[in-house]
Formats: structure tokens, sequence, C-alpha cells
């Protein structure tokens, strides 16, 4: 390898050892056994090297799993499926979980890493709608990229977080599918239980 994949390699090494925030530039010179002159030559700083790494790995991670698919003969239980198989992965791949939690809160001073997830963010909204309706991305109606998408990647992030947060206690597909399952009857009922014209407080100042 050159020195330009020696440091790919040395910086994707750093990322599973020390995550995004520690690694440092002397880290990866020496992961890689190539200078740290190096590093700005071939990629311009320690940073743009590091967002290189990540998001190929998250690349390489959605191409292996396709998506975690879940199997099972209803809906309801793909849908369990899918996301007990999301909380494994959570678990066996924690370094990667949390380098991107890392560059979340270090994108925050960073406008150009900002950028480059807000990008990522709104092209995997029609992605992940499309996986949930199970039609290619391009069937995908701009309103469920919106919604459902917004939906699976919130649920996401927050079931990576307390997944990291307290394995043991991870949510199950199925406390999954409950809870939302829950949130709608409660949006139902709220629906339902709109006061009617007439009966609410402001009829009563008038009347």
């Amino acid at each position: 390898m050159g020195n330009r994949e020696d440091l790919l390699a040395g910086a994707r090494r750093c990322l599973e050892e020390k995550g995004y925030l520690r690694t440092t530039v002397r880290d990866i010179a020496t992961a890689s056994r190539v200078s740290m002159a190096a590093i700005g030559y071939h990629f311009g700083s320690r940073e743009a090297l590091l967002n290189q790494v990540l998001f190929a790995a998250i690349d390489e991670w959605s191409e292996a799993v396709g998506g975690l698919a879940g199997e099972g003969e209803t809906a309801e239980e793909r849908f369990a499926d899918m996301w007990d198989r999301k909380v494994r992965n959570f678990g066996e791949l924690r370094w990667l979980w949390i380098a991107n939690v890392e560059a979340f809160v270090h994108a925050q001073s960073s406008p150009e890493l900002l950028a480059a997830l807000a990008a990522g963010q709104r092209a995997a909204r029609p992605h992940v709608a499309s996986l949930l309706r199970g039609v290619p991305e391009s069937e995908v109606a701009p309103a469920d990229a919106r919604s459902l998408g917004s939906v699976q990647i919130a649920l996401m992030t927050g079931v990576m977080v307390q997944t990291l947060t307290d394995p043991e206690q991870a949510p199950t597909g199925r406390e999954l599918v409950a809870g939302l399952r829950g949130l709608a009857e409660l949006l139902e009922d709220r629906s339902a239980a709109r006061t009617p014209p007439g009966s609410g407080p402001a009829d009563e100042w008038h009347s």
C-alpha cells in the first residue's frame, strides 16, 4: 500500500480503538507508520481524514447489512425482528456508533462536517422509507420520506443512544412495536377528545 492507503487503514484502527475525538495526528501517524506531514499532504487535515474513514465505514456497514431487514410472517414480526437485529448491531459495532456521536458533537463547531452530516441525513430519509415500504427509493413519495424516514431515523438515533448507554436495558423489537402502537392510540384518543364547538372556555367567557 502507498502512504494514502496506509493513512486510511491507520485512521480506521484509531477510530476503532480511541474514537473520533481522542484520536490525534500523532496517533494516526504512529498507527500508519507514516509521517504526520503526510496527513496534511494527502487529506488536508486530521478531521478530513477521519471524516472520510468514518463515512466509508458507515457505507460499508450499510451495504453489508442491507438495511437489516427483519424476518417474520407479519409486518409487525418483521419490524420487531429488524429492530432486534439493529440493537445487536449497535453492540457489535459499538466503536462505529460512538464515533458517530462524537462526530456529531464535533460538527457543532465544524460547518463543513455539519453540512456533510446534514446531507447524509437528507439522503437517508427516502432510503429508510423505501425499506419500510418495500419499494424502490425512486417510488417513495416526498411526504413519506419526510414522515416515515424522519421517524425511523429518530428511532434509530434514540435506540442507539439507549443501547450504548445501558446495553442490558436496551428496548426489544416487540417493546418498540408496543410503544409505537401506544403512541398511535394516544394520538387517536386526543383527536377524538377534542372539545366540541360551543363548550370551550372561550365560549363560556362570551356567554
